[in-house]
């Protein structure tokens, strides 16, 4: 009982101490979105990219990476056993496509996810053989230290989610 009390303590002094710039965004729509990216247009960013190709999702690939915010599109690049990759989020108006050279090479209509608390979040269907449809997740979050983390999840037919990708990158100095 002395646990709860002090976790609800805890919490208490956590919800009223945090800045309200720390809130996630939720609900953003493309629109918003755009603004987002109005204030960082021409940007560039560097970090580390995470691929996890290990069955188990234990391992991940690590490589350096690249992420431009443009007016209409967020590029980036990685590499994958030394060849370069890149891809892209576009959008016009409402619509949002990605490709990318490794995962997608062919552009993919994405469809809004709501209450995903990020930047934009965004995710397609695909088939995988015989069954039911499996679905392919993009986020762009925000941290509160001016990082920005694009991450992609492979989600199976049954809800599993399964990381994919984490790019975490700074802007450039």
């Amino acid at each position: 009982m002395r646990n709860i009390v002090n976790a609800i303590a805890l919490a208490t002094v956590v919800a009223f101490a945090t800045p309200s710039s720390l809130v996630a965004m939720e609900d953003l729509d493309v629109s918003e979105f755009q603004s987002w990216v109005s204030d960082h247009e021409d940007t560039n960013w560097l970090g580390q990219s995470e691929l996890w190709v290990d069955p188990t999702g234990n391992d991940a690939d690590v490589s350096d990476a690249t992420l431009s915010v443009r007016a209409d599109a967020i590029v980036y690049t990685w590499v994958y056993k030394g060849a370069e990759q890149s891809g892209e989020l576009r959008w016009n108006g409402e619509a949002l496509v990605w490709k990318d050279s490794w995962h997608q090479p062919e552009g993919v209509a994405l469809t809004l996810v709501p209450g995903h608390g990020s930047l934009v979040a965004a995710e397609y269907s695909y088939p995988a053989g015989q069954g039911p449809d499996w679905h392919w997740r993009i986020k762009l979050a925000e941290r509160p230290d001016d990082t920005l983390v694009l991450q992609m999840t492979n989600i199976a037919p049954w809800g599993e989610e399964a990381r994919a990708v984490r790019t975490v990158v700074r802007i450039a100095e």
